[in-house]
């Protein structure tokens, strides 16, 4: 199965942070692939602009919502893109959470249901991956897809994914990473991340405790152990340690999804991560 090709470092956010000139930036520093979250509309329009402003860059969905995106647009849009940009498209679909979507029911059921309609309009598997968690969705990913990109998650879980996915299947797991040596700072930053919204989301709860953190950990806008097990923080050489911490435990591309205040420019950052991860 061949999907389109994915280097080690990647960068995770909302479509709105990402411009034609960030996406030449972050393809000068190193990185191969932008992943685009906030659940994309199903035209996709965000993708083609960041592919025509870079030359080898690969653009990825994190993730569509398969409530709001209905399939055969996405298979359209996939169509689109893929001829203008053959190799250069991901499309990363999942389900999202049950607190954000009256809709939701049979999860899994819809998730395939959503890929047999990928199927009929001919999205190839090699060219989709799944939004996956727990080990019924990531065994769905290795047998439906390119392969699985996880979303919050330590390095334990990256370790425990590949030996569902197996060698041969695409995993991309999304790293928040803070660049601040003040720990306190760096961990209120990156609690207010974590906390608003996902330690109120059952799925990611659910993946949490799976994973062996308990209530008390959660609670309270979670623990300083598990903010600091999913948010790196340091200096640009600590980060990097953290990212190098999910490719140790199988991840072919770990995506960086930088937390600054509100307003920051994060081009210096993701230049001294790459630098720094390059090493």
């Amino acid at each position: 199965m061949t999907s389109p090709h994915l280097g080690p470092l990647g960068t995770w956010g909302h479509e709105s942070l990402f411009d034609p000139q960030l996406a030449r930036d972050l393809e000068s520093y190193g990185y191969s692939a932008i992943w685009l979250g906030g659940s994309p509309a199903a035209d996709l329009a965000a993708v083609e602009p960041l592919l025509a402003a870079t030359e080898n860059l690969v653009v990825a969905t994190g993730i569509v919502n398969i409530w709001s995106a209905d399939a055969r647009a996405v298979a359209a849009s996939h169509r689109r893109i893929t001829a203008a940009f053959p190799g250069r498209f991901l499309l990363g679909i999942g389900v999202g959470h049950p607190e954000a979507t009256s809709d939701y029911r049979r999860p899994y059921g819809s998730l395939v249901d959503y890929l047999d309609v990928l199927d009929d309009e001919g999205v190839p598997a090699e060219e989709r991956v799944l939004a996956a968690l727990g080990p019924k969705v990531l065994r769905l990913a290795r047998d439906r897809s390119a392969g699985a990109h996880p979303y919050l998650v330590p390095p334990e879980h990256t370790r425990q994914a590949r030996e569902i996915l197996g060698a041969d299947r695409v995993l991309a797991p999304e790293q928040k990473v803070v660049l601040d040596t003040d720990a306190t700072a760096a961990r209120e930053l990156g609690r207010g991340a974590v906390d608003d919204p996902y330690l109120h989301l059952s799925n990611y709860v659910s993946n949490l405790k799976r994973l062996g953190w308990a209530d008390a950990d959660i609670a309270d806008r979670g623990s300083d152990a598990l903010i600091d097990a999913l948010v790196g923080h340091g200096d640009a050489a600590a980060v990097a340690q953290r990212l190098q911490g999910h490719r140790a435990a199988g991840a072919d591309q770990v995506l960086v999804q930088l937390l600054t205040p509100e307003g920051a420019d994060r081009r210096a950052g993701y230049a001294a991560i790459a630098d720094a991860f390059g090493r």
